[in-house]
């Protein structure tokens, strides 16, 4: 699963570190999911959708695979 939150986060003007404070999680579970290296929970992705003030279909999206 991809995501644009680097893209909103710098939009909005916040950092890793007041991100991962808003949702109580760790600067390193933000970096992880930002790099796509970790796939948050559906709490956490709603959580971090309200925070960025846009829906988790805008923020999370399928990559799409490769027609056989």
């Amino acid at each position: 699963m991809k995501n644009i939150i680097k893209q909103l986060r710098k939009k909005a003007g916040l950092r890793q570190e007041d991100i991962a404070n808003a949702l109580g999680v760790s600067r390193q579970t933000i970096i992880a999911i930002e790099n796509n290296k970790y796939n948050p929970t559906l709490e956490l992705a709603m959580k971090i959708a309200k925070l960025l003030g846009r829906s988790v279909e805008d923020i999370f999206f399928l990559e799409e695979s490769a027609a056989p």
